[in-house]
């Protein structure tokens, strides 16, 4: 026998088979090979399941704000009140919105109830005062359509409309001062880029 030489492998038996595994070798085998399966397979298919789930819910949520034909209950983002300048007052109840927007022009339309200190504050935001506040309703038919928004006669009205020149927004703010303690305003805030 040459010493260089790698000595060959003897096989297991003289038959060239190797010897039959016990048995609680290939249960634990099998075991294992479905838990590596359960693994690969069923985590990321939950995760899918998961994740689509959660695109459906979102898919939802946007679909209702698109979908959204009129003023709806909620805030908007601080994004929009402040392209749109319309800084509804922190304390304000009944909030709600609604934005459409094309080419020519862009509005946001607000509706929020609040306290004559709150008022006040506000419309010097927007560039007017209480005492500027005149008899009557300064949203045009259009848009008070488009909000939902309809003015009962036997409420109190008073508005003022404060334009600025592109792109700034030119806001139209009609208050209901039927109940001086608890205003009700509708600001429609109009941007033309």
């Amino acid at each position: 026998m040459n010493p260089t030489l790698p000595r060959q492998a003897q096989a297991p038996d003289e038959g060239g088979h190797r010897p039959a595994e016990d048995r609680r070798h290939v249960v634990r085998r099998r075991w294992l090979t479905a838990v590596i399966i359960v693994l690969l397979i069923g985590i990321p298919a939950g995760y899918l399941a998961i994740s689509a789930e959660q695109s459906r819910d979102s898919g939802r949520d946007k679909a209702a704000k698109v979908g959204a034909t009129q003023v709806r209950a909620g805030w908007p983002s601080r994004v929009q009140r402040g392209i749109y300048q319309v800084p509804v007052p922190d304390w304000s109840t009944s909030v709600g919105y609604y934005e459409t927007n094309n080419w020519r022009t862009s509005r946001l339309y607000v509706q929020f109830t609040t306290n004559p200190v709150d008022l006040g504050i506000f419309l010097k935001a927007v560039g007017s005062s209480t005492e500027a506040l005149e008899p009557g309703v300064c949203i045009s038919e259009r848009d008070s359509s488009v909000a939902g928004w309809s003015w009962a006669e036997d409420r109190t009205w008073k508005c003022t409309t404060h334009e600025q020149p592109d792109p700034h927004p030119t806001r139209d703010v009609t208050v209901d001062m039927t109940d001086p303690e608890q205003p009700r305003v509708y600001v429609v805030s109009t941007v033309t880029p």
